[in-house]
């Protein structure tokens, strides 16, 4: 019996799926926060030495900044592969490059050593991880959305992201277990093992993706012959409002992530006098509410929908931005700690558990890697400098608050904004050649679109 070229392979269990999915971004994220952490706390200090420390602090923040400017680049790149040759292949490529620059941050020579090519290769360093960083979520979300059963794709798709969570939870441990050195010996080599330790999750996650399938939806777009030259251009052309709308609904939920994560950190300590463990403490707390109810936001939007609840999340950002402050401005441990759990309700639970879902449904098969990945990561290039933009207001504004909570209103408003924009996508059907949310319909012919490109 011949089999047909449009026969799926056979069906991969989700539980398979979702490791081979959530390892990469687990390690992505272990990897990102890792960096953000170091650079609060460790960065300014090993490679900045000779600013004040305010200022240390900003340069180091603009270094973990420097590592988004890559990541649309790494979009452009993976996205066509992933769109011309698969997922599967990608995402151990994306893998081992990340993987391999968070192993050589942590044998970097200091600023003591080697002098101004110590920051020189640290940024070096951070542009490799986010060029890998740039096709590692798209890749994760179509391995898991693409393999997931329509009815319930919000929860299978919201899995990967709590990534996010733990990759923190795993980085704050290790940093923490190591911080308990003396001073000297943490900041000579101490702060370095985290960056070491890479090297496992790496292993581990690689060994996990090679026994994965390519996922049935590009599998039929193959076996039909039906990619596109160049996948970008066909997707800025046809789904010019996803994109759009896709940055826009991220940039809320990146930006706050990195106001209330990474600068967050560097601020309760370096303005108000907390303590590391303090600091840390209330991140976590952000990070584990997160971790239990993204998978929960998942499978509300598998009935109510994607658009109210992301929705829901840009408003909760806007109207949290200033009470987040004035806890924290009361000087108490609780109070700080009740603001930083507050603050994953917008961003972590409505919007980043319902981003691999939401933007895999807004694009058609053949495109899908590169305009999701395009949309994603050119708002993340804007958040990542957000901490820097923060940072710079306190010290223009001589330490108020009030104009870093007026950035977190803006971004949540561009969010609410961007998501009236958008159509509902939980009916869409990811198997489709294209998309019911952009320039064409479900089972849309792409014939004469294929020929276009070529």
């Amino acid at each position: 019996m011949t089999t047909r070229p449009t026969d799926d392979p056979p069906r991969q269990p989700m539980r398979k799926v979702i490791a081979a999915s959530l390892s990469g971004a687990l390690l992505e994220w272990y990897d990102f926060n890792l960096y953000g952490l170091s650079a609060a706390l460790v960065f300014n200090r090993l490679f900045f030495p000779d600013a004040d420390p305010l200022i240390g602090t900003l340069l180091s923040l603009a270094t973990f900044g420097v590592g988004f400017v890559s990541r649309p680049i790494g979009a452009l790149l993976f996205g066509h592969l992933g769109d011309r040759v698969g997922r599967k292949q990608i995402l151990v490529a994306t893998m081992m490059i990340i993987g391999g620059a968070t192993f050589l941050i942590g044998l970097l020579p200091d600023y003591n050593t080697i002098g101004v090519w110590a920051p020189i290769l640290l940024v070096t360093l951070r542009l490799v991880q986010g060029l890998g960083l740039g096709g590692e979520f798209g890749g994760a979300s179509l391995l898991t959305v693409e393999h997931a059963p329509r009815h319930s794709r919000g929860f299978w798709g919201s899995l990967p992201q709590t990534g996010g969570p733990i990759g923190y939870l795993i980085a704050v441990a290790v940093v923490s277990l190591f911080a308990l050195l003396p001073e000297d010996d943490f900041l000579s080599w101490g702060w370095r093992v985290p960056f070491l330790l890479s090297a496992v999750l790496l292993v581990v996650g690689l060994l996990v993706r090679l026994k994965i399938e390519e996922t049935p939806a590009f599998h039929r777009v193959k076996a039909a012959d039906a990619q596109v030259r160049v996948p970008l251009l066909t997707a800025l052309r046809r789904y010019p409002r996803s994109i759009a709308v896709g940055f826009g609904a991220r940039l809320g939920e990146a930006g706050t992530s990195q106001i209330y994560q990474p600068f967050a950190i560097s601020f309760v300590t370096t303005s108000l006098g907390f303590s590391q463990g303090v600091a840390l403490t209330g991140v976590v707390l952000y990070n584990l509410l997160g971790l239990a109810l993204m998978p929960v936001a998942g499978a509300i939007s598998d009935r109510v929908g994607r658009r109210p609840l992301y929705l829901a999340g840009g408003v909760i950002v806007a109207l949290t931005a200033f009470p987040y402050f004035w806890l924290l401005e009361m000087g108490s441990t609780w109070w700080a700690w009740t603001a930083m759990a507050l603050a994953t309700l917008g961003g972590a639970v409505c919007m980043s558990s319902l981003q691999a879902t939401l933007f895999t449904e807004m694009f058609g098969v053949r495109v899908r890697y590169s305009g999701m990945s395009f949309a994603y990561q050119t708002s993340a290039m804007v958040a990542g400098f957000v901490p820097a933009a923060a940072t710079s207001l306190l010290v223009a504004f001589d330490g108020a608050t009030w104009p870093v909570a007026l950035l977190v209103v803006g971004l949540g408003a561009v969010s609410v904004v961007s998501t009236l924009f958008m159509r509902e996508t939980r009916h869409v059907d990811t198997a489709e050649l294209e998309a019911a949310t952009g320039g064409g319909a479900p089972g849309a012919d792409n014939r004469a679109d294929s020929r276009a490109d070529d």
